[in-house]
């Protein structure tokens, strides 16, 4: 499978609601072989303690590296399940099936798609057993009663989702037809911190760009130059904490807590406000940052309304009580018209990687956001709310006079 075609399987399977036979086509081509052995658990072949969770494993098919036996599976949430709730209950079921669950042969590891009836997302899992091997005084090896705990990375896709990330990270393995993929390679397609050193990279060039572009406006608008010097405001620090900003609202935008209407309930807005915005969804616009995210974040963010509606967007907007959106230096937003470029957020421009778009709302746009923080044995292959620390802590000792060491 040639690079283009891996991509738009990719996209097919990761970017829409569940669908059985294009995830099985997915996963037959990831691991170029599997046995089809079918079976459903179902019912009274559920155990009592994971009934209220779930409806159904399904398994489609079985895979062997080599050294390890790998289950592809289908699990079926109940209704009044979800996949952000009952997490540790999902996993634990996954390493009850492992670990032989009704007699059966032990397996070192599956691959789940846990589907809820109620959610156009899903997840994609890898669920992978530790199991602690002892000798025996014969000299034999045998796997001790005590199991270690499962562990499950997973990606959230679905309708509303990107897989860019899925794409970086599956798009070799696809590729190699002659090879079948061992259970560590699959680990590494699971592993987060290439994505998060790529997010990284990216937000870097960004803000150069963005640096770039507030100097040149400094040097061009004299009225943009004395308010920034009367307040003692440099365009490294601006930029910094434009970034900020919009990262912060990316996270918050995956709540659904943007774009919600008057009397509707909060958590329902679109899960892509950012982009509407961009999109003039929520109002007409010369200039995206001037007449856009300056009334955002200083006015409809930073003032409480007693039922937080925002005229000028026709949508609620929550009030966020922090220093995050207050202007950088108390810099006089409303008279000074920053004219940053439209194309520093969104463009049609040709990326290395093929994408279209290197604003900053196409890169932030191609990455998946969670608010939920991993956890010991919970990983989702996606950017976390503990990376607004480690972007703070990595950037902030960047000064004006340092800025192009980093």
């Amino acid at each position: 499978m040639n690079r283009e075609q891996a991509k738009a399987l990719i996209r097919n399977v990761f970017e829409n609601k569940f669908d059985k036979a294009t995830f099985v086509l997915f996963i037959k081509n990831l691991l170029n072989e599997i046995e089809e052995k079918r079976f459903i658990y179902q019912g009274n072949y559920i155990p009592d303690a994971f009934k209220p969770y779930i409806t159904s494993l399904e398994r489609v098919g079985k895979y062997n590296d080599g050294e390890n036996e790998i289950d592809i599976l289908i699990v079926k949430l109940q209704r009044k399940s979800s996949l952000e709730r009952a997490r540790t209950r999902q996993r634990n079921f996954i390493a009850w099936y492992l670990k032989g669950s009704r007699g059966g042969k032990l397996k070192d590891a599956a691959l789940v798609a846990f589907v809820s009836p109620d959610e156009e997302n899903w997840r994609f899992s890898l669920v992978k057993m530790d199991y602690r091997y002892e000798e025996t005084p014969s000299g034999n090896v045998k796997i001790k009663e005590e199991f270690t705990p499962a562990r499950r990375w997973s990606f959230l896709v679905g309708k509303g989702e990107r897989s860019h990330t899925a794409q970086s990270r599956f798009v070799p393995i696809l590729e190699d037809d002659a090879h079948k993929p061992t259970l560590a390679q699959l680990e590494e397609a699971f592993n987060i911190e290439p994505v998060t050193k790529e997010f990284f990279n990216k937000y870097r060039d960004l803000l150069i760009r963005t640096v770039d572009a507030l100097d040149n406006i400094v040097e061009k608008d004299p009225i943009v130059r004395k308010d920034f010097e009367k307040k003692n405001i440099n365009t490294v620090d601006f930029a910094k904490k434009l970034l900020g900003q919009i990262v912060f609202l990316y996270f918050l935008q995956k709540k659904g807590w943007f774009g919600v209407p008057r009397d509707g309930e909060w958590g329902t807005g679109p899960r892509d406000f950012m982009r509407r915005l961009f999109r003039k969804e929520y109002g007409d616009y010369s200039n995206f940052f001037n007449d856009i995210l300056e009334p955002l974040f200083y006015e409809a963010l930073a003032r409480e309304r007693d039922d937080d509606f925002y005229s000028r967007f026709n949508c609620k907007i929550p009030f966020l009580n922090g220093g995050l959106f207050e202007p950088i230096g108390r810099y006089d937003w409303i008279h000074t018209d920053i004219l940053l470029p439209n194309e520093l957020f969104s463009n049609n421009r040709l990326t290395h990687e093929g994408d279209i778009g290197d604003g900053i709302l196409d890169v932030f746009d191609r990455f998946n956001f969670t608010v939920k923080e991993d956890e010991p044995l919970e990983k989702e292959v996606a950017i976390d709310p503990e990376l607004l620390g480690k972007l703070y802590e990595k950037f902030n000792a960047i000064r004006p006079d340092n800025f192009y060491e980093y």
